[in-house]
């Protein structure tokens, strides 16, 4: 059966490797990334049904706007995946200014709460759908010099789980770990060692169908792509 997947931060890393997977499954995407010249590639790519957007998830206005044109052409969405993310450039805690750990929370929690306003009211008034919100390794343990990271993707696995607990019968939100994978991200801290790990599109093909496949009977459970 075709889904609608809305998918933030999908025009690079994770997210833009997923895109081609769910198009060629007959599925419709929604996704929405930072770079405008990165989301008129995906347009000229993949054109309609699939609607793209360039938008930030840290204005909330700026969603629920984006988030109105989706619901509006497309209907809610069967799997929202919130993946849109950064990462602190290496440092100790007390070395992190106040501006870019601001921007980090901003955009890993804040911007997912942002997308969780604007598309799940019309999931949970349908009483369907799935929630993927992108957590980490770093989201369960910790290493030095990426506190924020690892604060960010912590308080995605409890605001996911609580927000499991919220949903109606037959909706599913999960924190999903993807594994360490070779992305710009990764490579911003662990440098040319990233490149010993698998590429965003070797992930792509074992991750697309297992996000195809996640449905409420383990719903609020932390996952990971094996």
């Amino acid at each position: 059966m075709s889904k609608v997947i809305v998918l933030t931060g999908a025009t690079r890393g994770l997210g833009r490797a997923l895109v081609p997977h769910f198009v060629r499954d007959g599925h419709t995407v929604a996704g929405c990334g930072r770079s405008a010249d990165h989301v008129e590639g995906l347009r000229r790519q993949f054109g309609p049904p699939h609607v793209f957007a360039t938008v930030d998830v840290t204005d909330a206005a700026a969603v629920q706007t984006w988030a109105g044109d989706v619901l509006q052409k497309l209907g809610p969405p069967d799997l929202l995946i919130n993946n849109a993310a950064v990462m602190n450039r290496p440092a100790p805690l007390w070395a992190v200014a106040a501006d870019d750990f601001d921007r980090l929370i901003d955009v890993n929690v804040k911007g997912v709460a942002n997308a969780i306003r604007a598309f799940v009211p019309a999931m949970v008034a349908r009483k369907s759908g799935v929630i993927v919100n992108l957590s980490s390794g770093w989201g369960r343990s910790t290493s030095p010099e990426v506190a924020p990271y690892c604060a960010s993707k912590f308080a995605i696995e409890g605001l996911t789980k609580a927000l499991a607990q919220e949903l109606p019968a037959g909706m599913a939100a999960f924190p999903l770990n993807p594994g360490v994978i070779d992305t710009d991200m990764l490579r911003s801290a662990w440098g040319d060692s990233a490149g010993s790990y698998p590429s965003a599109e070797q992930w792509a093909k074992r991750a697309a169908p297992f996000l195809l496949n996640l449905g409420p009977t383990d719903n609020g459970k932390s996952l990971t792509v094996g």
